[in-house]
């Protein structure tokens, strides 16, 4: 009735008969749980479930989540949420021509079911929102758009969800809705959560209905239900005044971002966790400088950064090794050419990064910190939720903390942790296979391994666009998988069967048959592959279920 299946040394991924099921193992787990489990992502029939390896393993993990009874269903909360829709969508022609019904049928359908959140995930706020009419069940488009507005109400299989923000997506929209789903001046930011119950109401105009209406919420008084925006923050420089003490950013050809070590815990919000591509050069930059060993950093990518000290502080840059000009205010000029060494600046200081031969992205730390406001619990910028502090631009004022509690002295006997590749290189990454290498042939698992693979251009802190001469052939090219929960690393193959590999901004749950992913001891190296790096996926063992 369950498979186990690996996904990388860290987690493992629960294949059960339904949605029913899923839903009974999460709601198993979470009132009884299972040491060693640390977060859990349900989709429509997987859980993937991520452990502490220092306190079970996969097989004894399986060997315990076998146990538990699938027949016990978790009551529907009596929290109802009507959601007013104009039924204007894209697809509304193409859902009646593939279910037979016309127009004002399938508008009835919907309106009238009564949905119910399963879960959430694709993005913070996305929620899978199922028992629809079995009449409205349709499948994703082929060729997924490349951007769907915010506020779209949209059908697939057997859910139906609203987009929170624009976003690329292959569902069929059959309406849009104001109501903001994802607000992180509410509590919770997402404003459906799983288990609440969902209605339909239709308007004839949206925006007439109110842009920033509050939707009915049956059954529950808790403050903050409904949908807000928020008065609009000031700058944090026009809020503290140009007198505080900061960094005065001149150029940023790549724009920085401020990041730590995540917002893990948060997948129940469709929130993944997101934070540093190299965690090792992100500690390192904070012990040099003697700060608290989460305290967020600024991400820089191929340098070229600038800026001016307002004040004394001291700097540390770890990562990609960039070349480093310190103007003083008297026109003396430095050099450093050595990093992961402790850097004091004085007031009227312009330190100016070079662009890096080896690696992609640099870490600045100061002692004491930024002075940036927390969203979630963390100051990471997630560039595909966007979720998070803008990002850092020229003209920007990076407010200096200043704080003490919990400094330690500054550390000169810090060093490179991994040696960083340049472009061209051949680099080895050590993979899991799984959790679908089924899905592919013999032939395409050998292409998978044996190619070399290159970096192309079309790469972010999402993912890693991977390019080869030979396509990696599936078993069932017209297969579709339902989503299902991934991780940082994940190798995802789209029906071109070139990979596509995830990085900390993934999003948390896809559709695409993940072949393999990158052990945890080599995500900081996958973190600063440059474009045109050559990669060689290297299986730590053969691919198999895992026996309980």
């Amino acid at each position: 009735m369950m498979r186990f299946l690996p996904v990388n040394l860290t987690t493992i991924l629960v294949e059960l008969p339904g949605l029913q099921e899923t839903l009974a193992l999460l709601t198993s787990l979470q009132s009884e749980p299972v040491v060693g489990i640390k977060e859990m992502i349900p989709a429509a029939r997987t859980l993937l479930v991520h452990f502490d390896p220092e306190s079970t393993s996969a097989e004894g993990l399986a060997t315990e989540v076998g146990k538990r009874d699938l027949s016990i269903v978790k009551p529907r909360s009596d929290r109802q949420i009507e959601i007013p829709v104009r039924y204007d969508g894209a697809d509304l022609e193409n859902i009646a021509k593939l279910t037979g019904l016309d127009v004002k049928e399938v508008i009835r359908r919907h309106k009238e079911s009564q949905f119910t959140v399963a879960f959430c995930g694709f993005a913070p706020g996305f929620s899978y929102l199922n028992g629809g009419d079995p009449a409205l069940f349709v499948p994703r488009h082929q060729t997924p758009r490349t951007r769907i507005p915010a506020g779209s109400v949209a059908l697939a299989g057997p859910f139906s969800g609203i987009y929170p923000q624009s976003s690329p997506g292959g569902w069929q929209l059959i309406g849009t809705t104001s109501v903001k789903m994802w607000d992180t001046n509410r509590s919770p930011s997402a404003l459906l959560q799983p288990g609440y119950r969902v209605k339909f109401v239709e308007v004839d105009d949206v925006e007439t209905a109110g842009a920033d209406a509050t939707p009915s919420t049956e059954g529950d008084d808790t403050p903050g239900s409904g949908s807000s925006d928020g008065e609009e923050k000031p700058s944090l420089s026009e809020t503290i005044g140009t007198t505080s003490p900061h960094f005065k950013v001149s150029t940023a050809p790549i724009p920085a971002l401020f990041q730590d070590l995540g917002r893990p815990g948060q997948a129940n919000q469709g929130v993944s966790t997101s934070g540093v591509l190299d965690r090792s050069a992100f500690r390192a930059a904070n012990r040099i400088v003697g700060n608290p060993a989460g305290t967020g950093c600024l991400e820089l990518t191929l340098g070229g950064f600038s800026f001016e000290s307002t004040s004394q502080a001291v700097i540390a840059c770890t990562g990609a090794p960039c070349p480093i000009t310190i103007a003083d205010a008297k026109g003396h000029t430095t050099e450093i050419t050595e990093t992961h060494r402790p850097i004091a600046l004085e007031p009227g200081d312009v330190v100016t990064f070079g662009h890096p031969h080896t690696g992609m992205r640099t870490y600045l730390a100061v002692r004491g910190g930024f002075e940036i406001d927390p969203i979630l619990g963390s100051v990471s910028t997630d560039t595909l939720a966007a979720v998070g502090p803008s990002a850092i631009t020229a003209g920007s004022a990076l407010i200096l903390k200043n704080a003490t509690q919990g400094l330690t002295s500054v550390s000169i006997h810090e060093a490179p942790a991994i040696a960083l590749p340049s472009a061209n290189d051949v680099v080895i990454l050590d993979v899991v296979l799984g959790p679908r290498t089924d899905w592919f042939t013999k032939e395409g698992l050998e292409t998978f391994l044996q190619q070399r693979w290159k970096v192309t251009a079309e790469s972010s802190r999402a993912g890693i666009r991977l390019s080869g001469n030979v396509s990696i052939e599936r078993k069932d090219d017209k297969a579709e998988l339902p989503s299902e929960g991934t991780v940082t690393g994940a190798i995802q193959v789209p029906h071109n069967g070139q990979p596509v590999l995830f990085l900390a901004d993934h999003p948390l749950t896809g559709g695409y048959p993940v072949i393999g992913a990158v052990a945890e001891y080599h995500l900081d190296l996958t973190g600063q592959l440059p474009v045109n790096t050559m990669v060689h996926f290297r299986a730590i063992a053969p691919w198999s279920e895992i026996q309980p």
